[in-house]
């Protein structure tokens, strides 16, 4: 078991997930990395360890169910009770709806929405009885402004929104806070306002409340 808080990143890649691993690693947390790459895994986690930052990866499929609930519970037996949880993962491509197949649209919403409620359901029971707890999920610009370019993944966003927004009318009466970063642009590292970095410092501004939690940041 670790004595820091823990960081739990679903869907860990090399712009958020390095960004959000670093702002939060470099502030008292242990890094809890789960994507399904192994190969990158092992690198994030050198990487990171170069820079000072302790952290463990977890291969984990966010299409599975299953496998989310037990790489959280590996995590909670290793590292123990997640303290701030962020589902990072999407289904990112360009779909028409009018040509899109309906167990596609079945996939891409597993990955884009059902994932995010299944990782929250897990980790809520420990967070709800310490009466304090963080559950955070990356969401984009297309659900407050659909393109039909990405259907799928705009059904995705604004299904993540809204589950972000009825778990957090549910649980905020016992001390945890769920929420999401909207984020209206395209991540690159070159970019002034939508870099990893940037974004990352939304997810520690919701952190960082205490009182009178936000349940969205549109940036």
């Amino acid at each position: 078991m670790s004595d820091k808080k823990v960081l739990t990143i679903i869907g860990m890649g090399e712009k958020n997930g390095l960004a959000l691993a670093r702002k939060f690693g470099n502030n008292g947390f242990v890094v809890a990395m789960l994507a399904r790459d192994n190969n990158r895994l092992e690198q994030y986690q050198q990487q990171l360890d170069d820079e000072g930052v302790e952290s463990y990866y977890y291969l984990t499929d966010a299409a599975d169910p299953d496998s989310i609930r037990s790489s959280l519970r590996y995590v909670q037996g290793s590292l123990g009770d997640t303290d701030v949880l962020i589902y990072n993962v999407a289904a990112i491509e360009q779909s028409l709806l009018s040509q899109t197949k309906p167990e596609k649209l079945t996939q891409d919403f597993q990955v884009n929405v059902v994932g995010a409620v299944v990782a929250a359901q897990e980790v809520l029971p420990a967070m709800e009885a310490r009466k304090e707890g963080k559950i955070f999920f990356t969401g984009g610009g297309l659900a407050l402004n659909p393109h039909y370019q990405y259907g799928s993944l705009g059904i995705g966003k604004a299904g993540i929104r809204s589950a972000a927004y009825s778990l957090h009318q549910e649980v905020r009466a016992k001390g945890v806070q769920v929420a999401t970063v909207t984020i209206q642009g395209f991540i690159r590292s070159d970019d002034e306002k939508y870099n990893p970095d940037a974004i990352a410092e939304q997810f520690w501004k919701l952190y960082e409340q205490r009182e009178n939690f936000d349940v969205e940041i549109q940036y």
